[in-house]
């Protein structure tokens, strides 16, 4: 039986049929027996897109050939159809990784782990535990050592290597401050101010060090991949400046549809006023607390739309004046008037787009077209 992401594993039928001993696969299982390539696997609850076209650029710069897709762009089998490549960078979600078994990745990455899909699993353990199959069978495992879920993991694998946004360690990556200038390091061996990285925000630093870490883990070489930092531009709808008015910069973070992404975005964002952030719509069963703090000291108001509009109001109540519409022109035209000069306003919508829009890039247009409308 060959599942669809889409379809929960402990689906009545699905379960009946594993009681009679019929296979459970799904299509990251069946590219796993068909490529003949070495695969780069990248998961985690927020910034896998960014971090597997980073390795595919590295990869390109190191005039290697390179398949990229999974849960991104081109679905995986797909790729199959192409001639072998010198590497396949997969981007895997928790979905795909519940029915794989036999992956055997070169290298793979979970780059971090926050509540997400509580619609579908029973507890974080049991999303812990679909993400870390990931790592069964891999080469090389590339380790966030700031995580607070994966670090309470022991790891003993024998090819481990971690990142932090702290100092490093001789063999981790990291962050190192000389001479008034913060940089990517390994060790003590410095790489590449974070200033020259194209896409900006705290949480891009740690998306560049497991891209360098992951790079390194199949012998790409350094120029190569610190040319890709500097150049490489970011998604379309993930932390995207889309515009200027009146000195207020707009951010497109319809990608943020999960709690993890939007407080990436508020912690991360350059901004010298105030955050207006724009969210709402389909939870996905997530405790939207862990906003409150970043909006209490960050927000100069939070602006609702969508179907669970009424839990974020109800979790985030007094973090700061919260504003419920009914549409995207609404919120926009809503953050214009309360915006300040050198205010920011963000849409990271903490939420799934289905309510409202056909997918989260559906959306990031209608704020593209709404913020147009009232541009002067």
């Amino acid at each position: 039986m060959i599942v669809s992401p889409g379809v929960s594993i402990h689906d009545s039928s699905i379960l009946e049929a594993q009681k009679i001993g019929i296979p459970i696969l799904g299509d990251i299982e069946l590219f796993a027996h068909y490529a003949k390539a070495p695969i780069i696997a990248i998961t985690g609850s927020n910034g896998k897109s960014t971090v597997t076209l980073l390795v595919d650029a590295m990869v390109r710069n190191a005039n290697k050939q390179v398949l990229t897709g999974g849960n991104l762009g081109v679905p995986a089998l797909t790729l199959l159809e192409g001639s072998t490549p010198d590497f396949y960078v997969l981007e895997l979600s928790s979905f795909q990784l519940e029915t794989t078994h036999t992956l055997k990745p070169e290298s793979s990455c979970i780059l971090n782990i926050s509540p997400d899909h509580m619609d579908r699993y029973s507890n974080i353990e049991s999303y812990i535990e679909a993400k870390l199959r990931i790592y069964q069978n891999a080469k090389t495992i590339v380790v966030n050592k700031d995580d607070p879920y994966l670090s309470s993991f022991s790891y003993s694998h024998s090819h481990c290597i971690q990142f932090t946004l702290n100092h490093p360690r001789f063999s981790e990556y990291g962050i190192q401050e000389q001479n008034n200038q913060i940089w990517f390091a390994k060790g003590n061996k410095l790489i590449l101010p974070v200033e020259q990285l194209s896409i900006k925000g705290r949480h891009n630093w740690a998306n560049a060090l497991a891209a360098l870490a992951l790079g390194e883990s199949v012998g790409l070489p350094q120029s190569a991949m610190i040319t890709a930092l500097q150049e490489f531009q970011g998604l379309s709808h993930r932390c995207q400046k889309v515009a200027c008015i009146n000195r207020v910069d707009w951010f497109n973070d319809s990608k943020g549809t999960n709690v993890g992404a939007t407080l990436a975005a508020l912690e991360g964002l350059p901004c010298h006023g105030k955050i207006i952030l724009i969210a709402g719509g389909i939870g996905k069963g997530a405790d939207f607390r862990p906003l409150y703090k970043p909006l209490a000291a960050r927000a100069k108001a939070l602006i609702l739309m969508g179907r669970d509009a009424y839990q974020l109001a109800t979790d985030l109540t007094d973090s700061t004046p919260i504003y419920q519409v009914s549409n995207m022109t609404e919120a926009v035209n809503t953050a214009y008037d309360l915006a300040s000069s050198e205010d920011c306003v963000l849409l990271s919508p903490a939420c799934a787009s289905f309510d409202m829009f056909s997918g989260f890039e559906a959306r990031g247009e209608a704020f593209i077209q709404a913020i147009q409308a009232i541009q002067p």
